[in-house]
This record gives structure tokens, C-alpha cells and sequence, in this order.
């Protein structure tokens, strides 16, 4: 067999709370007025990889998400949906399937995932080296990494938090060195026993882990069983076999560490020298190919760096799904499979507006939906089927399906879930209404998340 893939497809998650719901699980959540896990998928099948199992925490998500699949992809995938037990974190779901896993190499891929970066490009390179497990990097998105975004619009100004720093060799095909999520700390520690066992070392804190990872199935394995404990890739299974590649380094001296700017902070007592902004020169050249092949008895970590000119974010906060919401029918629309007109927005035919009502650009406006008259829709993605009132405003927000929004009301940077009511003149900033919610009339809500108890 080729490689097999594996879509990790999450379940309710708490941090898109109240997005989120037992009727519309994390993979479904619309993007765009379309299922998430439909941009990984397409991603897939475009790479020719269509043998994929999708892995769901919780029976009746799993139950909802292979519905969805099975109608939408219909003679296009061979799909198998295995649904595991919450909240047992992405090792732990490979950990649940790993008998089904079968093939040399697999392709694990989040199912947050946004992207145009071709995980073919990623096995490929990992085909290439022989190693054991490849990961994908991407820039941090524009509005900071997505991991630790919080879920207020008026936060998008303040300095994103670091949440990789990453050592590489000087061609950027090997990770030699990975700090990640909450082990990431005022100064990182890099010792000189691991930058001796490969001549030079490249210290970057400027890429995203974007969880998507070609594994050697063997290595793969082996660490799952032997680690019983392990319940994150990012966190510990990527970390520890980064750190296992170099164990025949030589043991021993002092570490140079890297400050939380990114720069490295070298001991007067070391021999190293700091030459830039991310980057530690060891002193001897990499003059050769320190990091043996698979079948040497260890093996190599490498990365696949995407290009600053793709796009790569994770739905993985609220905050995050708003980006992505902005971003797919703005500067990465070619991502959403629909075709703007030329005013760059989209309103299915089946739309009703009233007079003088308008819809700018990058704004989306799916099947049967009714405005009235003196709206004004900017940078909004509005489902299907919602009944819009006279003289709404609609700025920045994100209008899911089956919603009543009465005379008056006026709705910014925010997120509005299926079958919400908002009556007369209500006003949201910055808010996420879940499912079902009334939101009375003439109230004035601003970054609060409402949802029924």
C-alpha cells in the first residue's frame, strides 16, 4: 500500500463553545457556509489521496460527520469514520486505531485544517528523506497563532504568543530541536551536545506547527505502544522522537539558550558565536550528512516548510474561526470552491433583498435567505435560509443558518449560530450566540458568549 491517511477530526470541542453543539460537531462547524472537514478533504483529494480514515471523539459526532461524508463525497473518497472516546487528545485517538494502520507511512492530518499547502508535497518530501516522521510548517497567520487566540474581536491587536521555537539544519529539511505549547518559556535551553552531532543549527520561533505529519507506520507504533502515556503529537510524541534521533550525540557541556525575542543568548564561557536573529552557528561547518538514513539504526525528523505565499491556519478558537471565516471569502478565497462576481461577494440567486439594501464585497449569502429594506451587509457570511429584517447592520460577522434578525438590529465582529432569534434592535459586538438562543428586544451585548442553559 501507499501511504494511508488519517483526518483527526475532534468532537465537541470546549474552546468553540457555544459553537459547537451535540447537533453540529467541530468538523461540521460551516466555514465559508461549508462543513470544516470539506477543505481537508478536497485538500486530499486533490493530492490523489482518497483512502483516508476520519477519526471523531463521541458516538453521535461520529454518527453526524459520517452522514455528512457519505452524501457530500459519494463515489469521490473511500471514507472510513471510527468514532473514539472524548477527550483522549490526537495520540490518543491514533493509539485507539492503530490496528486499521497497515501501509508503510501514514498522513496524519488535523481536521481544522485550512490550507492549500498539498499534503502530497509532504509525503513526498518525506518519501524522499527516509524518515520518520515529517512535519508541516507554515508562518504564523497574520492574526497570531491560532493555539492561543482568544475569542474576543478586540484582541486581534495584541502581540501573538509564541508557541514554537524549532532548530533546524542549514538546508531546513531536518528538525534537529522542538519547544512547544506550554514547555515554551522565557529562555530555551539548546545544548552543545546536540549542535556537535550536526555541525550548525538554525533556531526559528516564526513557523506554526500545522499538524500535519507523514509518520514512518512502524516508528509510528512503536511509540504509541511503548508510551502509554502520550496523549498529544505536538507535545510529546513529535518532541520525543526529535530528541531520540540524536541520542548517539556526545553527551555532556553547557547549553546556549534562546531568549524569548528569538535570539540566542550565548554563555562568555562557550565557544559558540551568535550571528542573527534566529540563528546559532555551532563551530564547525555542517560539512556532511550527520543524520543517518531510517535503516541505520536511528532515524531523521524533517520538516517541509510551506512557502510565506500559502495559506495555513487551524480552527481550533473562536477567534480563529473568525479569521478563517474573513480570510476564505477574502484573501484566500480561491480556498472556498465558489465563484465571486464581480463585485467579489457571493449571493445565491434564491436571495431576496429589499430595497436599498447592499452587500459589499467579500461577503457571502447562501440559498433562500431574505434581507429587507436599508440593510447593509460588509465582510459577513450568511447562511441559509435566514430571515433578515429592515434596516440591519451586518459588519464583520459570521450568520449561520435557519436565523431571524428582526427590524433594527445591528450585529459586529461577531458569531451568530443556527436558529438564533434576534428581536427588534437588538445589538451584538464582539459575541457568540449559540444555537437556539432569544436574544431580546433593544439589549446591548458586547463580548459576552450567550447560549441556552
Amino acid at each position: 500500500m501507499d501511504f494511508q491517511v488519517v483526518v483527526l477530526a475532534g468532537g465537541t470541542s470546549e474552546k468553540l463553545s457555544p459553537l459547537v453543539s451535540k447537533d453540529v460537531p467541530k468538523a461540521l462547524l460551516p466555514v465559508a457556509n461549508r462543513p470544516a472537514i470539506s477543505y481537508v478533504l478536497d485538500l486530499l483529494e486533490s493530492s490523489d489521496l482518497k483512502d483516508i480514515i476520519v477519526v471523531v471523539e463521541g458516538q453521535e459526532a461520529a454518527r453526524l460527520v459520517g452522514a455528512w461524508i457519505s452524501s457530500a463525497y459519494l463515489d469521490r473518497l473511500v471514507v472510513e469514520v471510527v468514532a473514539v472516546t472524548e477527550d483522549i487528545g490526537t495520540a490518543g485517538a491514533l493509539r485507539a486505531i492503530s490496528k486499521r494502520l497497515v501501509a508503510n507511512d501514514v498522513l496524519v492530518i488535523s481536521g481544522d485544517l485550512v490550507t492549500d499547502v498539498l499534503p502530497g508535497a509532504v509525503a513526498a518530501t518525506h518519501r524522499r528523506n527516509g524518515a520518520a516522521v515529517t512535519a508541516l510548517l507554515c508562518s504564523v497567520p497574520v492574526s497570531g497563532p491560532s493555539d492561543a487566540a482568544s475569542s474576543g474581536g478586540k484582541d486581534k491587536a495584541k502581540k501573538p504568543c509564541r508557541l514554537n521555537i524549532v532548530g533546524l539544519d542549514i538546508t531546513r529539511q531536518f528538525l534537529l530541536h522542538v519547544v512547544s505549547g506550554t514547555d515554551v518559556e522565557k529562555d530555551v535551553r539548546v545544548y552543545k551536545r546536540k549542535i556537535r552531532a550536526v555541525g550548525q543549527m538554525e533556531i526559528r520561533s516564526d513557523l506554526m506547527d500545522a499538524h500535519l505529519y507523514a509518520f514512518n507506520r512502524t516508528t509510528l507504533q512503536d511509540v504509541l505502544e511503548q508510551k502509554e502515556t502520550y496523549r498529544s503529537i505536538r507535545l510529546e510524541v513529535l518532541p520525543y522522537l526529535v530528541k531520540s534521533q540524536l541520542r548517539s550525540a556526545p553527551s555532556g557541556g553547557e547549553g546556549t539558550i534562546v531568549d524569548e525575542t528569538g535570539n540566542a543568548v550565548v554563555p562568555l564561557s562557550s565557544n559558540l558565536q551568535c550571528l542573527s536573529q534566529h540563528r546559532a552557528i555551532a563551530p564547525s561547518a555542517f560539512k556532511q550528512d550527520l543524520l543517518p538514513s531510517s535503516g541505520s539504526g536511528t532515524h531523521r525528523c524533517c520538516v517541509y516548510i510551506a512557502s510565506k505565499n500559502k495559506y495555513c491556519h487551524r480552527l481550533n478558537s473562536i477567534q480563529a474561526y473568525c479569521d478563517i471565516n474573513r480570510d476564505v471569502i477574502g484573501e484566500a478565497s480561491h480556498l472556498s470552491g465558489y465563484s465571486f462576481s464581480s463585485h467579489n461577494n457571493i449571493i445565491h440567486p434564491s436571495c431576496v433583498l429589499g430595497s436599498k439594501t447592499t452587500v459589499g464585497p467579500q461577503c457571502m449569502l447562501a440559498e433562500g435567505s431574505q434581507l429587507g429594506d436599508k440593510c447593509g451587509v460588509k465582510r459577513s457570511v450568511i447562511g441559509r435560509h435566514c430571515r433578515i429584517g429592515s434596516n440591519v447592520k451586518i459588519v464583520n460577522s459570521v450568520v449561520m443558518n435557519h436565523v431571524v434578525i428582526e427590524d433594527g438590529c445591528h450585529i459586529q465582529g461577531s458569531v451568530v449560530c443556527n436558529n438564533v432569534q434576534l428581536q427588534e434592535r437588538a445589538v451584538l459586538k464582539d459575541c457568540q450566540v449559540g444555537a437556539g438562543y432569544t436574544v431580546t428586544t433593544g439589549s446591548d451585548h458586547k463580548s459576552e458568549s450567550l447560549a441556552r442553559k
